[in-house]
């Protein structure tokens, strides 16, 4: 089933109030580079070069949250993807990453904005054949990692589009959509999000939603979701779950991050958590590379290293630190604290990505810092994206 942007017009004169919306909630993470694209630094190498571990190359290599190949450079609402953009992707390595398609932290008109956004890449796709695929089941995965081309997976970071309408499942399953969050930082229908102080977990309609995804072969996600919703979900499915991004409680006391019970429930039903490249990894100050492995390390011994993966909720290329840059970011961290959705720890005078860690070959930049601090080629692969791959085939076919 294919959507294009032409028929879709209608539906986006309707989801005009929810875009300026989405635009504020999200634009400090990933979900809100399909709107509001940030400043790139220098150009990247047109291919991808030499690498740093060894074994990179050949291993498969997923963003569990991304802002996929969009053009850092440009500020136009769903503009064409550059070709600087895609030789980034090619650049980073990236087997595949999850790109989010919903809008987040509102009902209003938010199932024609989804429309609207998975319109904007299945044209992208169609443009770009050559270097975009769309990932419905793991066979997709291995092909991506066999052609070169960048497996895009469409996920939500909230699960605002179905309103009150399970059966909308079947059209989001129907154009793709494969991974499902259920909560952002506030309450929905679903549950209770992580900074909702009630803590009061899974409604009844949660329950019901949980049981249609999982019957129709779709991967739960419960990044932005509160303690008792988190725990509730991983109990109420009968499939492995995900976390698609998140840090650890234990290093950094922050709602954004899972606790140690949430993190060792995750993994005894099978499921995966994604450390991201967030200001979360730390209370204070900027966080660096040495925060990210920090927190990995720590996942991997409260989860074990067969469920632990990366979700960067970052942008592929790299950012620019110009005083545009910060006076944009200033003015998302404002409007998302009017909105009601930041969380602690969102900041102007803190950047959304980790400064020496700054370039599209940032996973492999990474694997070769936990090679030097002692970890196997095995275990290293499996965080890169194996993990992740393994729980999407096991759920998604």
């Amino acid at each position: 089933m294919s959507l294009t942007v032409d028929a879709m017009n209608n539906e986006v004169r309707d989801a005009e109030p929810s875009r300026r919306r989405f635009l504020g909630a999200c634009a400090l993470g990933a979900a809100g580079a399909i709107l509001l694209p940030t400043q790139a630094g220098a150009a990247s190498p047109a291919g991808p070069g030499r690498s740093q571990w060894p074994g990179y190359r050949r291993a498969t290599v997923i963003d569990a949250l991304s802002g996929g190949p969009l053009d850092t450079k440009e500020r136009v609402d769903y503009a064409p993807l550059s070709a600087r953009s895609l030789a980034d992707a090619r650049t980073s390595g990236l087997t595949a990453c999850t790109i989010t398609v919903s809008g987040v932290g509102s009902y209003l008109n938010d199932y024609a904005l989804t429309m609207r956004n998975i319109a904007y890449w299945n044209e992208q796709r169609a443009l770009h054949e050559d270097a975009l695929s769309l990932v419905l089941a793991g066979a997709d995965l291995v092909d991506a990692k066999r052609s070169g081309r960048l497996g895009l997976i469409y996920g939500f970071q909230d699960s605002t589009p179905f309103g009150e309408d399970i059966e909308r499942f079947d059209t989001f399953h129907g154009l793709g959509v494969r991974i499902y969050q259920l909560t952002y930082n506030r309450r929905n229908l679903v549950g209770d999000g992580c900074l909702e102080p009630a803590n009061a977990g899974l409604s009844r309609f949660g329950r019901e939603l949980i049981e249609k995804i999982d019957t129709g072969q779709g991967l739960i996600d419960l990044s932005h979701a509160g303690q008792r919703t988190t725990l509730d979900a991983i109990a109420a499915s009968r499939h492995p779950v995900t976390i698609s991004h998140t840090g650890c409680a234990a290093l950094a006391d922050n709602p954004r991050n899972k606790t140690d019970e949430e993190l060792r429930q995750l993994a005894g039903r099978g499921g995966v958590a994604g450390i991201y490249l967030m200001p979360f990894l730390r209370e204070q100050g900027q966080p660096m590379a040495e925060d990210l492995i920090r927190h990995i390390e720590h996942a991997i011994q409260v989860c074990g290293e067969e469920h632990v993966c990366l979700g960067t909720d970052g942008m592929i290329s790299s950012i620019d630190l110009t005083p545009e840059y910060r006076e944009r970011l200033r003015g998302v961290v404002e409007e998302r604290i009017k909105l009601g959705i930041s969380a602690p720890g969102e900041s102007a005078d803190v950047v959304t990505f980790l400064p020496d860690l700054n370039q599209p070959d940032r996973f492999d930049r990474l694997a070769f810092l936990l090679s030097r601090r002692g970890h196997s080629d095995a275990r290293i692969e499996k965080i890169l994206g194996s993990n992740f791959a393994r729980v999407f085939m096991d759920v998604c076919g």
